[in-house]
């Protein structure tokens, strides 16, 4: 069948309008599925770290996309649980999310007795921003080349070596733990208060290992003022393709890593968190943004909701064993 002119331009006419409407009644959903005013992201550690860094960088590309104002406000404290708490008992309208960490929902809840809050029940998943490799650095007095010959050397010498780290219950140390638990060796755990000076020790040969998280360590690492053995993670980061994982060298399975994820409170409404997840998964995956993540050793995810809820879980029943069996974690 053909159209006369007239009968064309109307059916393109509809067809146009019809496009416009569907466009105008998405744009209408998301807006009032969106928070009514300002968001506040609350980051659970000091301003200037890994965490802050990202925060402000996912923060920033958010407003624009969204249309609302988001202050990022720093609640250090109780190694994040203090900011994450706060955002637990937050109202559910989506005013005050939180960059939630593996310390936030895996080493704290489970360390802390009582925990201040549940961390599969008291928050809202929503995305998944970056994961960040922690590593196996060692002093150059160290002679082993690779994890497998660190092994050998650490058995050959029980309760001779020690690690360090930037405190009890970091990331950094349960990497520590769990790579004791699987090499079967014998190395004592020394907490420093913060990266910076576990990594000066290290530097002057005052201990002779340390696990650190990769963006604090990159730039040591690039000096030569260390070596870097090994990646935690399962696959070898970015930033340094050279450096192999613990897995492929030495202890097959072996993985963990640092993680920055948005979280708001528990019983979010599920239309504002399809739209805060969507539009997070857009940010990561700006060009400038994976730059910028990358740049800090950072690997770019962006995630749906339920992929964050499986990690958490997956994080409590790997942490679980390991903090038992360290007896818990006695912070000073």
């Amino acid at each position: 069948m053909e159209f006369s002119n007239p009968t064309r331009r109307s059916l393109l006419t509809w067809m146009t309008a019809v496009t416009l409407g569907t466009a105008a009644t998405s744009a209408f959903a998301q807006e009032a599925a969106l928070p009514k005013g300002p968001i506040t992201l609350v980051v659970p550690f000091a301003a200037g770290g890994a965490t802050d860094v990202v925060s402000r960088l996912v923060a920033q590309k958010l407003s624009e996309r969204i249309g609302r104002t988001i202050v990022v406000e720093n609640v250090a404290g109780g190694g994040g649980a203090i900011g994450a708490a706060k955002v637990a008992k937050a109202p559910a309208d989506g005013s005050m999310l939180l960059m939630g960490t593996v310390a936030t929902h895996a080493i704290n809840p489970l360390s802390m007795r009582p925990s201040p809050y549940d961390p599969q029940k008291d928050f809202t998943p929503i995305s998944l921003v970056a994961t960040v490799p922690n590593v196996l650095l060692v002093n150059s007095s160290i002679k082993a080349k690779d994890v497998h010959e660190l092994i050998a050397l650490l058995k050959a010498s029980p309760g001779k070596f020690n690690y360090g780290s930037s405190g009890v219950g970091t990331p950094p140390h349960l990497s520590g733990e769990l790579f004791k638990s699987m090499a079967g060796v014998d190395i004592a755990h020394i907490p420093y208060k913060g990266g910076a000076p576990a990594m000066s020790d290290l530097v002057g040969g005052q201990i002779p290992l340390l696990f650190d998280v990769l963006t604090g360590a990159a730039s040591h690492i690039k000096s030569g003022s260390v070596r870097a053995l090994a990646v935690t993670t399962a696959q070898r980061s970015p930033s340094f393709p050279d450096v192999p994982t613990i897995a492929e060298s030495g202890l097959p399975g072996y993985e963990t890593y640092t993680w920055n994820a948005v979280f708001g409170p528990a019983r979010l409404p599920k239309a504002m968190v399809d739209v805060l997840s969507r539009e997070l998964q857009a940010v990561v995956a700006l060009p400038d943004v994976q730059l910028k993540l990358k740049a800090i050793s950072a690997n770019p995810v962006g995630s749906a909701p339920e992929a964050l809820t499986t990690l958490v879980k997956a994080e409590n029943d790997k942490w679980g064993p390991i903090i038992t069996s360290i007896g818990g974690l006695k912070r000073d």
